[in-house]
């Protein structure tokens, strides 16, 4: 056959044809358009919008606009606004015929300050695109699987200085405070009147006294103060924001909250576990990583009638040493007993919640796995636990089940897929905002992006089957 060599010469041509003839019928875009019906958005916005004046661009067609952002990914309204004007298929997501102006991407930002920032839609839109996921019978909240990931903030990490901050409150800490009240008084100790260390200070102006609690100092960025220095493992130290989530076993996205990336992924944990349990009663399993292995996270799933599933964690014990498990505890008598069957007996209850039990200096000195044992300069062995340890081991036992075997390894499947999937399409690997509401708007229209495009599919594949 003979080679064709047209030149790369391109003529313009008359196309005779409609967008809907022009867009494949299998595109994803006919799969998202067919998912859900999009005139829920109306009467979410309608109350911010005026009854008079000159009439605004359609909100379902600025709320599809980011749709298209975060579903296909290009993480810049600018340059989803330059596609749309190529793309016809972009253009019939959006109904707007071939010669109509675009919206301009300045359009959707002037929108977002003057209306949408200090409203719900955003998680409302969220919750609705979840609500046809169920309704359709793909969510399954049964056994749920509990993360968190960070992502990058518009931000210099160079450009940061040092601050004093106040230590916030923690979800459990007036439970904590009351136990470990009870346990001190039983051991007639001095009761804390709060779990955060506090100063007194006396003001001569006004007579009162002034309480300062606890502080530490935090590295705060400067571009972006709100939010967190963030470091772990083999990361990267950077700012961020987290994102705390849970998912069901079919990977559809049931809740999230977004905090600065230097709160603790037990801290976050509380909040989004608490929205979850809100909205959805079913749940009988929770899987989570061995971030998640404290005795407040555990001790609160066992409260609300659950089963946590949480990994191995290896002890934090120094190289020679012996380890935590080696020490038995005697829970009639209340104390610990040695790898050399000496006693160590209980001193105090701390304002953390653990119990510390200490060995006889004297009768250590001479043990022959002292070296073994403890470092101490006074040849003093402590050893501490906490006052809610048992849900620590209960759920330690566990890991010996064929539950916990059927339903563990899916954490790579589920929610560790979601976030691989989500940082590699939608955008969730960096942000281009600044602020923490942004940031919590933005990861609700990623993660509804996520839902939406998971409930298009498989939407598009029933009716595909069932028509065949």
């Amino acid at each position: 056959m003979a080679m064709t060599n047209r030149g790369n010469r391109k003529h313009d041509c008359f196309i005779f044809s409609t967008l809907e003839e022009l867009v494949p019928q299998d595109h994803e875009v006919r799969k998202l358009e067919d998912a859900i019906d999009w005139m829920f958005i109306y009467p979410l916005v309608k109350d911010l919008y005026s009854n008079i004046g000159r009439p605004g661009i359609d909100p379902v067609v600025l709320f599809k606009m980011i749709i298209i952002n975060y579903t296909f990914g290009y993480n810049s309204m600018r340059r989803t606004c330059r596609e749309i004007e190529v793309n016809i298929a972009y253009r019939w997501f959006l109904g707007l015929s071939y010669d109509e102006k675009v919206p301009d991407y300045s359009t959707w930002a002037q929108n977002y300050i003057r209306r949408y920032r200090d409203s719900e839609v955003f998680d409302q839109i969220f919750s609705r695109i979840l609500e046809q996921a169920i309704l359709a019978g793909f969510v399954h909240p049964e056994t749920v699987y509990g993360d968190a990931t960070h992502m990058k903030a518009s931000a210099n990490k160079r450009k940061s200085h040092r601050e004093e901050v106040e230590l916030a409150k923690k979800a459990y800490e007036d439970d904590l405070l009351e136990e470990i009240n009870e346990e001190r008084k039983k051991h007639n100790k001095k009761e804390f009147e709060t779990l955060r260390r506090t100063e007194l200070d006396f003001d001569e102006e006004t007579g009162e006294v002034i309480e300062h609690f606890e502080k530490k100092e935090i590295k705060v960025s400067n571009t972006d103060p709100e939010s967190g220095n963030y470091h772990k493992g083999e990361h990267e130290e950077c700012f961020a924001y987290c994102h705390t989530v849970f998912c069901d076993s079919s990977g559809f996205v049931l809740t999230y909250t977004t905090v600065p990336g230097n709160i603790h992924d037990s801290v976050s944990f509380h909040e989004a576990y608490q929205k979850l349990n809100d909205r959805f009663e079913e749940v009988e399993n929770v899987v989570l990583d061995v971030g998640y292995k404290t005795p407040a996270v555990l001790r609160e799933i066992v409260l609300n009638g659950q089963t946590p599933y949480v990994p191995y964690k290896r002890p934090m014990t120094g190289k020679g040493l012996f380890r935590k498990y080696e020490y038995v505890y005697d829970s009639e008598q209340d104390k610990y007993i040695c790898p050399n069957s000496r006693e160590l007996k209980y001193i105090t209850t701390n304002r953390k919640g653990y119990r510390e039990y200490k060995s006889n200096p004297e009768v250590c000195k001479n043990c022959p796995f002292l070296d073994q044992c403890t470092r101490s300069k006074n040849h003093q062995k402590t050893v501490t636990r906490h006052i809610w340890a048992e849900y620590v081991e209960n759920a330690e036992k566990l890991r010996n089940t064929e539950k916990w075997k059927e339903l563990y390894p899916k954490r790579k499947e589920t929610i560790e897929r979601v976030f691989a999937d989500d940082k590699e399409n939608h955008c969730l690997r960096f942000t281009r905002i600044r602020g923490l509401k942004k940031n919590s708007h933005q990861a609700a229209l990623i993660f509804a992006c996520h839902n939406l495009q998971r409930m298009a599919k498989w939407k598009w594949k029933h009716s595909f089957f069932l028509f065949k």
